[in-house]
């Protein structure tokens, strides 16, 4: 039976043979074919569509027919396939930076993002989280439907994308700020379940120092396939140029990145086509920081640290690669704050040395691995103080690398 349902198959699906697979996962990719007939309508719902939810989950047709489904559930809920009728945010238009400045030598598009263009901050001032995330969905999905045309013309090799991402004078602090760090491993929980095998290659180029701490936390939220598309480079035109160039014809790569593209008045970053993004001026901001800094403060818990001692909070990693968040601020004065841990052993380590922080001017926010299983001590430390209780103001929680933040659609 197993051998006529192949050869029907092989037989039906001639045009496919050049998938190169073996038995086994021929026959995964017919039986979730047939499992998810009734969900996949689209053209481009092929078997090349299919090997990617299949290759995410190594072949196992239930949990590849469990990540579409919930994918294309996502797809409903955000509407996904009618974004091109969604009115934008005018801010978008003007500072979002990313484009397509041509294709790799198989026909793939390559994508520019010049990472420092993106003025976080100001636009979590100016729009919604949500805005920015249907902004960055109907951005990807343009550039699939892009890879699709080309795949048309070149072949299967050109149906996934490269990435170009200029980390030149990147700056880590926006990005340590929560609502801005949340937005980030949101949209990265979201590419990873909704966006399984697209990417081809991506080049991070002209990282500075500060970069390996920031990706250290977000490799976390990256699986495999993701990971061994990446190359990291430093400010080394030297060695990230002769990549590029071993990937992208010079006609396709702007001046600015080793190739020859320039824009018609002889711009070598390609403006044009590859929007740069900028600094969000204020004047556009239509929410209130004040307003902005209390989303979510709900969930806020309030304290008073009385003069002269200290205040312990205790917190269970149980799971290895957790992380341990937090965001707390005070009325009034300055407190001192640290974290220390301690093992199943009983073996205590200072995590973050108790200093002393102006939580009273801004919300003071940070996240730490938890690389091993161990209970985690919040300290707040008001000993100092012989004249003042503290009155303060704190979130803090412990997430494991499988949580997810939510993603379901702002109002």
């Amino acid at each position: 039976k197993w051998q006529w349902l192949w050869l029907c198959y092989a037989i039906t699906m001639a045009p496919d043979r050049q998938l190169n697979l073996n038995d086994d996962q021929l026959f995964s990719l017919m039986k979730l074919r047939r499992n998810v007939a009734d969900v996949c309508t689209l053209p481009y719902h092929d078997d090349h569509f299919l090997l990617r939810w299949l290759r995410a989950r190594n072949f196992d047709c239930a949990a590849a027919e469990k990540m579409l489904r919930e994918s294309l559930k996502w797809r409903a809920e955000w509407d996904v396939d009618d974004l091109e009728e969604w009115e934008a945010p005018a801010v978008f238009e003007r500072f979002y930076p990313s484009g397509i400045c041509g294709y790799d030598r198989e026909g793939s598009p390559v994508i520019v993002l010049p990472f420092s263009g993106m003025d976080i901050w100001g636009m979590l001032h100016t729009v919604t989280k949500a805005d920015i995330i249907k902004q960055t969905v109907r951005t990807l999905e343009r550039h699939l439907t892009l890879a699709r045309s080309q795949a048309s013309v070149h072949g299967p090799q050109a149906n996934q994308l490269v990435a170009i991402i200029d980390m030149t004078d990147f700056n880590l602090r926006q990005y340590a700020w929560r609502p801005a760090g949340e937005l980030v491993i949101s949209m990265i929980q979201m590419y990873e379940a909704n966006y399984p095998e697209i990417l081809k290659a991506c080049y991070i180029i002209n990282v500075p120092k500060v970069f390996a701490l920031a990706f250290s936390i977000v490799k976390n939220f990256l699986n495999d396939y993701t990971l061994s598309k990446i190359q990291i480079f430093k400010a080394e035109p030297s060695k990230w140029g002769p990549a590029l160039l071993r990937q992208i014809p010079a006609d396709n790569l702007p001046q600015h990145f080793g190739g020859d593209m320039v824009d018609p008045d002889g711009d070598p970053r390609c403006p044009s086509k590859i929007p740069q993004g900028g600094k969000v001026p204020k004047s556009m901001y239509v929410r209130k920081s004040d307003r902005l800094a209390s989303e979510g403060k709900e969930s806020y818990c309030s304290a008073t640290v009385r003069k002269g001692e200290k205040l312990r909070l205790n917190y269970l990693a149980a799971q290895e690669g957790s992380f341990l968040k937090w965001g707390f601020y005070s009325d009034g004065h300055d407190i001192k704050f640290g974290v220390s841990s301690k093992d199943e052993e009983g073996r205590e380590t200072v995590v973050v040395p108790v200093h002393r922080v102006e939580c009273h001017k801004s919300e003071e926010v940070g996240t730490i691995e938890c690389p091993t299983p161990a209970t985690y001590t919040i300290i707040f430390d008001n000993s100092y103080s012989y004249l003042r209780n503290k009155k303060l103001h704190y979130s803090i929680s412990i997430m494991t690398p499988e949580d997810s933040v939510d993603n379901s659609p702002e109002e």
